[in-house]
């Protein structure tokens, strides 16, 4: 049997398969921002009893298979999440210094999915998924 998280009262198991893109889906995923927005989402997800299982940053999106506590909307996760992000985004890679505001990073949408029992499933479709899509792009070229 898994090993359920467990609060006060309750014991839980609610993952969720999570993605989502960059404004305007620009391709600025690539090398300094890929590294460090990484390990900045397990830092922020952390403190709010959240735990990214798995993740993989594409070029123009991002995947993640994230564990929320049932006290918390999955909306205010991936909302915490994408909001420090971008405010981190903007002071280390951008001009601001200060407070970031009037401008975003991250598009306003997400996509969102239980997970449930084919976990699995969902962790080799988040690591394979690049190379699935260059294979596709490859075959796609020849037609």
């Amino acid at each position: 049997m898994d090993e359920f998280d467990s609060l006060s009262h309750s014991k839980w198991e609610c993952q969720y398969h999570v993605g989502f893109i960059p404004k305007c889906r620009r391709k600025t995923l690539y090398e300094p921002l890929r590294r460090d927005l990484g390990e900045l989402f397990r830092k922020l997800a952390e403190p709010k009893e959240r735990r990214i299982e798995e993740g993989h940053l594409m070029p123009d999106h991002v995947h993640m298979l994230i564990s929320i506590s049932p006290k918390y909307a999955v909306s205010q996760g991936v909302g915490y999440i994408k909001g420090k992000s971008a405010i981190h985004l903007a002071r280390v890679y951008g001009e601001h210094k200060r407070n970031f505001v009037g401008q975003s990073f991250w598009a306003r949408g997400y996509f969102v999915s239980t997970v449930g029992r084919n976990k699995e499933v969902i962790r080799w479709y988040i690591r394979d998924q690049e190379q699935e899509d260059k294979r596709l792009d490859q075959l796609s070229r020849w037609r």
